[in-house]
């Protein structure tokens, strides 16, 4: 997803997880509308907002083993290292929530998600604060759940979109709305 500050990325993306709920019509997942079993829909996917829900007293890992074991009921502690590895934060594995930077706190958010797998991400994003390294390894692992069937929709500003990607300009609809009638 495209578009300037206020075209309504992030308010589409929390519409697609069911966080906010259309003035009109319906979201549906292969002909139900997600607001019939809410559940259901969430474990279908995972949203990763701009704020990083990272707690300040539980280190990297107990942040991690808790949404984590929302998800899974077993194998929560090797998920999580794998996950740990594929963002390039085993090092972190220890360190309480209130000594990372923005950067390792995005990334301790987004090793959720592959930690847990769901079919589709909705990320909002998800490149905020991550240096060129973070942002490879995002992309990778991006790369590997699209190459496993799973599905991917994101909001960025900065990062080219894959080549095969589908990219919806959102700035062409919000010019549309806003548009002086002509005289």
């Amino acid at each position: 997803l495209r578009g300037p500050n206020g075209s309504g990325k992030s308010s589409l993306l929390r519409l697609m997880a069911g966080l906010s709920q259309p003035l009109a019509g319906t979201i549906s997942w292969d002909q139900e509308a997600i607001s019939e079993d809410p559940e259901v829909h969430n474990q279908r996917h995972h949203y990763i907002g701009h704020a990083d829900p990272v707690k300040p007293v539980l280190t990297v890992t107990e942040n991690l083993r808790f949404w984590t074991s929302l998800r899974l009921s077993g194998g929560v502690d090797d998920a999580i290292k794998a996950a740990l590895s594929r963002l390039g934060i085993s090092h972190l594995a220890d360190v309480p929530g209130r000594f990372l930077s923005a950067g390792q706190k995005r990334r301790v958010n987004l090793a959720r998600i592959v930690a847990a797998p769901a079919t589709l991400w909705l990320l909002d994003e998800p490149h905020t604060a991550l240096d060129q390294a973070a942002m490879n390894s995002l992309d990778d692992a991006i790369a590997g759940h699209r190459d496993g069937g799973g599905m991917v929709v994101m909001s960025s500003h900065a990062q080219a979109a894959p080549d095969d990607a589908q990219t919806v300009d959102l700035g062409r609809f919000q010019e549309r709305l806003f548009k002086e009638p002509e005289a």
